[in-house]
C-alpha cells in the first residue's frame, strides 16, 4: 500500500514483527561483536530475492548478485508497492527481467542493513527483554554492517558474489566487502562515496544527527511508544531537509526553483518559497516511512566510514584489494565530490579509473541516471563472470 498522508505522522515508520511482511524473507543469526564494543544477542536479517539460483554440478550457486541499499532505502530494490512495503522499488529501472541486472538471468539479493528499520534488527526492533531496544542500542560501524552481510551469505549457503554493487552508504559497504572478503566476491561496484568520510560529510551528518536529538519528542530514542503526533517527526523531518540539499546539485535545484513563490503564496507575508514547500514534501514522505533511531544509527555509522581505519591508512587499505572494482560518481554531487572516486580509483590496483557520470541531479544521480549506472553494473558483471570462472576451476583443480 502506498505512503498515507492522513493524519498525524507516526511516532515510527519502522516495519514491525506481526505486520504484513511484503516479499521479505528472514534469516536469524547468532550473536554479533560489535567494532565499538559490546554485542548484539542475536540479529534479525530482512532481505528479498529475485531471480532463480542457478547451481553447478557440485551444487554451488553460480549466479548469486548482492545490491546494498543506502540511507533510507530498504531490501525492497525492484518491484511494486504492496501490502507490507509501502514504496516502490529504489533501483526498478535496473533490476528485473531484461535490465541491467536481468533477473532471468541473475540471482539477486538485497537485505536490509543493520540499524536498519525494515525487519533487520535496528532501534525499532525488540530486545530481549520485549521492549523496542531504543535508547540502548549500541553504536554499530560499516564493518559490523558488511559482518551480518558476510553471515546471511553463509546462512544462505553462497559461496561467491559475481557482484556486490551499492551507492552511497550501500557503496561504502561494497567497498568493505572487497577487503573483509574478497574470497566471496567477483567485483564490486562503488558508487557515490570515498574511500573514509570527508570533514565535511561528518559535519553535515553530525548537524542531522542533532536536529533529531534536539526534538523533545525523541526522548533520547526510547519514543515507540508515543501516540501518532508526538513521535521525533518534527527533528526526523528537519534532517531530511538538510539532507536532501545534499543530495541534489545547486544547478538542478536553480533552475527548477530559482526564487519562485510556492503557488500562490507570498513569501514576503509568511509565505513559502518553491524551494521550502519542495523540502516540506520530502520531510512529511520520510517520516511516514522511516524511524528517527535508525536514522541516527545509520548517520553515525557512515561517519565511521574509513577502511583505513586498523589497516595502516586507506593507501595501505585500497592497495591492499585484489579482486575487479567497479568505481563510479556523479560530476554534479556535492556530497560525495567526483574528486572521492577518482583519489579512491587510483589508489585500487584491480580498479580501472573513476566512471564519471554526468547528471544535474547531484549524488542522487546514483538512483536516477539508469543508463549509465547500468552500464556499470554491466562491466561489473562481466569481471565478476569472468573472475568467478576462474575460481571455480581453480577449486576444481585443488579438489583433486
Amino acid at each position: 500500500m502506498p505512503i498515507s498522508y492522513d493524519g498525524p505522522p507516526p511516532a515510527s515508520a519502522a516495519w514491525r514483527e506481526g505486520d504484513h511482511p511484503g516479499w521479505r524473507q528472514f534469516t536469524d543469526l547468532p550473536s554479533l561483536t560489535l567494532e565499538a564494543g559490546g554485542a548484539l544477542p542475536a540479529v534479525r536479517v530482512a532481505y528479498e530475492t529475485f531471480g532463480t539460483a542457478r547451481r553447478d554440478e557440485l551444487g554451488r550457486i553460480t549466479n548469486a548478485v548482492l545490491i546494498l541499499h543506502a540511507l533510507t532505502a530498504d531490501a525492497h530494490v525492484s518491484g511494486p508497492e504492496g501490502p507490507g512495503q509501502i514504496t516502490a522499488g529504489w533501483w526498478d529501472d535496473l533490476v528485473g527481467p531484461g535490465l541491467a541486472v536481468d533477473t532471468n538471468e541473475w540471482f539477486v539479493v538485497c537485505p536490509n542493513v543493520l540499524g536498519g528499520c525494515q525487519g533487520t534488527t535496528g532501534p525499532s526492533s525488540l530486545a530481549p527483554d520485549g521492549k523496542p531496544w531504543g535508547s540502548r542500542w549500541p553504536r554499530i560501524t560499516i564493518r559490523d554492517q558488511v559482518e551480518v552481510e558476510i553471515r546471511l551469505t553463509e546462512a544462505l549457503g553462497i559461496d561467491r558474489w559475481v557482484a556486490v554493487a551499492g551507492g552511497s552508504m550501500g557503496g561504502m559497504r561494497a567497498l568493505e566487502w572487497a577487503i573483509m572478503a574478497p574470497e566471496k566476491v567477483g567485483a564490486s561496484v562503488v558508487l557515490a562515496v570515498g574511500a573514509a568520510a570527508t570533514s565535511d560529510e561528518i559535519g553535515l551528518y553530525a548537524a542531522q544527527i542533532l536536529a533529531v536529538r534536539s526534538d523533545s519528542c525523541y526522548r533520547d530514542g526510547d519514543y515507540y511508544h508515543a501516540q501518532p503526533g508526538n513521535g521525533p517527526h518534527q527533528g526526523l523531518g528537519l534532517a531530511r531537509r538538510m539532507a536532501h540539499l545534499s543530495y541534489r546539485s545547486e544547478t538542478e535545484l536553480e533552475l527548477r526553483f530559482g526564487r519562485s513563490p510556492q503557488g500562490s503564496e507570498d513569501p514576503l507575508r509568511g509565505g513559502r518559497y518553491a524551494i521550502e514547500s519542495y523540502l516540506d514534501h520530502h520531510a512529511e514522505k520520510l517520516v511516514r516511512r522511516f524511524d528517527a533511531g535508525t536514522y541516527v544509527s545509520l548517520t553515525e555509522a557512515m561517519n565511521t566510514h574509513d577502511v583505513g581505519r586498523s589497516r595502516g591508512g586507506v593507501a595501505a587499505a585500497l592497495g591492499s584489494i585484489t579482486v575487479p572494482v567497479v568505481v563510479g560518481g556523479i560530476d554534479s554531487d556535492r556530497l560525495y565530490p567526483i574528486r572521492l572516486q577518482q583519489e579512491m580509483a587510483a589508489l585500487i590496483p584491480t580498479s580501472e579509473p573513476a566512471h564519471v557520470i554526468g547528471s544535474p541531479y547531484g549524488h542522487d544521480g546514483f538512483l536516477i541516471e539508469s543508463a549509465e549506472v547500468g552500464g556499470l553494473l554491466g562491466r561489473a558483471l562481466e569481471l565478476g563472470s569472468a573472475d568467478s570462472a576462474t575460481q571455480i576451476v581453480l577449486d576444481d583443480n585443488a579438489d583433486r
